[in-house]
């Protein structure tokens, strides 16, 4: 069965505006001393009290990989919300006490390629920010392109320019889109005309990264890097059946059968089977399992937009089974 998951205790430093419903929370270890160490791209679960009952939300990590006594957190104000970033912008103070998971990486940062370019959109910029330090302390060539739709909501600009200054490898490309007449960035151009090996990354809103994911459907995909912050409307594909089937658990030697109007992992943790999970939208990656026997049915933003997606694994919140049976490594 998977381990417990790791939680940590962690105080609010700062809170402060970044741009028009934008901030950013600075964490540290509630005792004190150096938080896990983490990588360009890595995010963090982070448990928001609501009145309803804690909310598990994931957020990508912004400051520099090489700090160890704080992290940073960047959470856009979305109308929209489910109750998490309201919550952070209207609830959460300075001093306050939070719990967060260990630092997850599903969005690595290729360091030896010879140009980055990352786009942005929006709060999208949170891992970009991270990369682009990571980039700038390496002294590797990179460009961000920040999309937004006003110059308002370009979230740490000042950080990011300073970053980019006149002689050094990297470059900030600031897009204001929403303005009439604005232009958004030309993706295809852009990769185009782009040298040989250049890796691209996009974090934004599902439209940007659907242009993103049409605009680098030619480029292998070791080269192309996403990252997801809400899921995309689940398309069915033509194999996939729409009905029920079997999971195998070769560990635990038990036998689950899964109807059409549950999940895997739904129907694992009813009949007791510890499974690590977060957000169950096929975003954090927190419960991929090997999958032994059978053809996954990837049905998540983080695997199924591969070219090639991988058989021997799955996201088990939203990925189903194109046959009668999946046998797992639980």
């Amino acid at each position: 069965m998977a381990a417990e998951p790791t939680w940590l205790s962690v105080r609010v430093q700062t809170v402060r505006a970044e741009a028009l419903d934008v901030l950013s929370l600075e964490l540290r270890a509630a005792g004190g001393g150096a938080l896990p160490a983490f990588t360009a791209g890595s995010h963090i679960d982070v448990e928001i009290p609501s009145a309803a009952g804690p909310l598990l939300r994931q957020y990508s990590l912004s400051n520099d990989p090489g700090e160890r006594r704080r992290y940073v957190i960047g959470v856009g104000r979305d109308p929209a919300s489910r109750g998490g970033s309201l919550a952070l912008h209207d609830r959460v103070r300075p001093g306050d006490l939070l719990r967060i998971g260990m630092p997850r990486n599903n969005f690595p940062l290729e360091e030896s390629a010879p140009l980055s370019v990352l786009v942005a959109g929006g709060i999208g910029i949170t891992p970009m920010l991270a990369m682009a330090r990571r980039l700038a302390r390496l002294g590797r060539p990179w460009v961000l392109y920040h999309c937004v739709r006003s110059p308002c909501r370009a979230a740490f600009a000042e950080e990011l320019q300073a970053l980019a200054p006149p002689g050094a490898p990297g470059r900030v490309v600031t897009v204001v889109d929403g303005l009439p007449g604005a232009a958004r960035l030309d993706l295809a151009a852009l990769v185009r005309e782009a040298p040989s090996g250049t890796h691209f990354y996009c974090c934004g809103p599902v439209p940007m990264l659907e242009a993103f994911g049409r605009a680098t459907q030619g480029l292998p995909d070791d080269r192309v890097h996403v990252e997801w912050f809400s899921a995309p409307a689940p398309a069915a594909t033509a194999e996939a059946p729409a009905g029920s089937f079997s999971v195998q658990l070769k560990r635990s030697n038990r036998r689950f059968e899964i109807p059409a109007d549950k999940t895997i992992l739904e129907v694992l943790l009813d009949g007791g089977i510890d499974v690590d999970h977060s957000c169950r939208e096929g975003l954090c990656g927190t419960c991929e399992t090997r999958v032994l026997a059978g053809t996954p049915d990837h049905r998540d933003p983080v695997l199924a937009g591969r070219k090639d997606p991988p058989q021997d694994r799955m996201l088990v919140c939203v990925s189903r089974c194109t046959g009668p049976a999946l046998v797992l490594d639980l």
